[in-house]
């Protein structure tokens, strides 16, 4: 895969430039350490000392994104119990580096990678009762505050499958032939080609690489509000398929509340398209446990 690749940075933050401007505008942080921990599609996050995260746009894509964390994110506080990103401190670019960054306080924890079923299972009601305090903050005040409606047409499923159809084919030579038959003759069964427009407000990338689970497997914490929007409530409710063990989706409706066969079947397939760009990227830095990650979700998201 080449640079057209939609994840490749546009700029290049490294730990000497971040701590150059964290430190240049926020002084009381100036003598703590600055380590790179990881990039997503979007951003660039840094440990600063061992209480502060601090994220950085790769690309100019991200930028309005991240102003608009730095808007709405405050405003949910008194939404949920579980911890999740809200940024502390609102930087500007210098040095050469043309982007705003925000620091948030370090929230502790993994991303769930290799749990098992059983702790998986633990945080069905926590997850639903998150995502239905966050689908019920008021879309009004959203708006007012500049978020937009769905820009990615998640409710074209059509496209998407074709899409996929493509992507299974880039990665095929890193698929068994079990995993692609799977994905296969998933798409080839999928009739729906377009479901009827919601809108409630959205994290809108919700993933292992974007939760935090606890010692013991239970989700502890939500990361990366880079794509908050007002849509459709699938594109957060992924997670029933692609976190969620079979046995425990029932646990999650209970609390959360049922939800009609075209927002289960559109929750159905992002669970597995989201799996599938993280492998995509995955495989292009070689992180053999992301995609075994991905994979996993993916199989989950399958299995009814």
């Amino acid at each position: 895969m080449g640079s057209s690749n939609q994840w490749v940075a546009e700029w290049e933050v490294s730990e000497e430039l971040a701590h150059k401007l964290i430190s240049s505008q926020f002084s009381q942080l100036a003598s703590k350490s600055v380590q790179k921990l990881g990039h997503g599609w979007d951003n660039t996050v840094f440990l600063v000392g061992t209480e502060y995260v601090f994220r950085f746009p790769r690309r100019e894509i991200a930028i309005n994104s991240l102003r608009m964390e730095g808007k709405i994110l405050p405003k949910l506080k008194t939404y949920f119990s579980i911890a999740y990103s809200i940024p502390l401190f609102f930087g500007e670019g210098d040095y050469g580096y043309p982007a705003p960054f925000l620091g948030y306080p370090y929230l502790s924890g993994e991303f769930p990678i290799g749990l098992t079923d059983k702790q998986r299972a633990r945080s069905a009601t926590t997850l639903a009762q998150f995502l239905k305090n966050l689908h019920a903050f008021p879309v009004k005040i959203a708006q007012e505050h500049g978020v937009q409606h769905d820009h990615r047409n998640l409710t074209d499923l059509a496209m998407r499958k074709e899409k996929m159809h493509k992507f299974i084919s880039d990665i095929s030579h890193n698929l068994s032939e079990e995993e692609y038959y799977a994905l296969s003759n998933y798409l080839e069964q999928l009739r729906t080609e377009k479901v009827k427009q919601k809108h409630v407000f959205l994290h809108g990338d919700l993933h292992f690489k974007n939760m935090l689970v606890d010692e013991n497997g239970r989700v502890s914490g939500i990361i990366d509000w880079g794509d908050i929007n007002i849509g459709h409530p699938a594109c957060d409710l992924n997670v029933v398929y692609s976190f969620l063990p079979p046995d425990a989706r029932s646990d999650f409706f209970k609390e959360y509340g049922d939800v009609d066969e075209e927002t289960k079947i559109l929750a159905r397939l992002i669970a597995i398209y989201i799996p599938i760009l993280i492998m995509m990227q995955a495989i292009d830095d070689n992180d053999e446990r992301l995609v075994d990650e991905a994979k996993a979700n993916i199989k989950r998201a399958l299995a009814y």
